[in-house]
């Protein structure tokens, strides 16, 4: 398929070191997408979530907003779940917004973007997801 756009240790910093705040850009309140269960299993490890979805739902109780330039605090990990063709343009916000890390889940690759948020100074993950990482730390 892809290669692999996140090392170990990379993977573990996010997971552990960098904040507990995650921003889940394209989570909204259907139960059938991926994004609702694994906003599920970052609240079971301890994560915040933030809901970032155009409807601005409240999601796993927590409120959501429509754009990441709407959440009013700090985040720590942008979590992305948009087709790859819009997820650039949601790295860039999180480079904007001060994140220290973007995750680009299962099946989101855009290579160019990767580079960039690595050179802006983030800590980059694509192509894999959390839900599936979090519980191999142990």
């Amino acid at each position: 398929m892809y290669g692999d756009y996140g090392d170990e240790a990379t993977i573990r910093r996010i997971l552990t070191e960098l904040g507990d705040t995650w921003a889940v850009v394209g989570l909204s309140s259907n139960r059938g997408r991926a994004a609702y269960g694994v906003a599920q299993v970052l609240q079971r490890f301890g994560k915040r979530i933030v809901p970032v979805h155009p409807r601005a739902e409240t999601v796993h109780g927590e409120r959501g907003y429509a754009s990441l330039a709407d959440v009013p605090f700090q985040v720590d990990v942008v979590d992305v779940f948009v087709n790859s063709s819009l997820a650039a343009a949601v790295a860039e916000e999180a480079v904007a917004k001060g994140a220290k890390a973007v995750w680009f889940q299962l099946g989101v690759v855009d290579e160019a973007a990767f580079e960039r948020t690595r050179n802006a100074g983030l800590d980059m993950v694509m192509n894999r997801c959390p839900a599936i990482e979090i519980p191999r730390l142990g």
